[in-house]
């Protein structure tokens, strides 16, 4: 069994991580967990959320980390930091999306790839951001093993998510996540109706 964690600090962006999630968690070989810096933690909608793990308590053999974005990403947590750096180094699936990728840039951990995020022009004042050159206007970017994504693009990072952990056969994810991208009626006139 794979495991992916979601990674959700307080005010939480609960649509980020929602498409992904569900997709994954409907599959027999993979299983979702959520993991914090406390063990409750409220959602921007609301959501309350009790999490699996602490950080230090992720197992190492984790096969996907997903850092859901939201209003809380400005801290300072050298414990979050290191399980990113770790996992890149080790060269494990880490998945950014919005807020949490200022987080990476704050933190110098986007330094030697590829990448996106909200706007590069957040990051000026970030002293260990060092890699402008490399910044993509993109939906999302993937440099393996890291994928950022902009807080725009849930359903663009659910795809590419799915695609590089092989969760399914590519034409697979593309049909699923595009039933969300096109609407069910455009779905249906260009795929036919998945239901039927």
């Amino acid at each position: 069994m794979k495991t992916a964690v979601f990674l959700l600090l307080n005010e939480y962006a609960d649509w980020e991580g929602a498409y992904l999630s569900s997709q994954l968690n409907q599959l027999t070989d993979w299983t979702v967990k959520t993991a914090s810096i406390q063990k409750t933690i409220h959602s921007i909608g609301g959501f309350q959320t009790k999490a699996d793990y602490s950080i230090n308590e992720i197992p190492l053999e984790t096969e996907l980390l997903v850092l859901i974005g939201g209003n809380s990403w400005h801290i300072n947590s050298l414990e979050i930091t290191n399980l990113i750096k770790n996992r890149l180094v080790a060269g494990k699936t880490v998945a950014s999306i919005c807020g949490a990728v200022d987080f990476l840039a704050k933190n110098g951990l986007l330094n030697d790839k590829e990448h996106t995020g909200n706007s590069v022009y957040l990051w000026q004042s970030y002293e260990q951001y060092t890699n402008l050159s490399r910044f993509l206007e993109e939906q999302v970017v993937v440099d393996e093993p890291l994928i950022t994504a902009n807080g725009t693009a849930t359903i663009e990072f659910t795809n590419q998510v799915m695609k590089t952990v092989h969760a399914l056969p590519v034409d697979q994810i593309d049909k699923t996540t595009n039933l969300y991208k096109l609407g069910f009626y455009k779905y249906c006139d260009k795929f036919g109706n998945p239901y039927a």
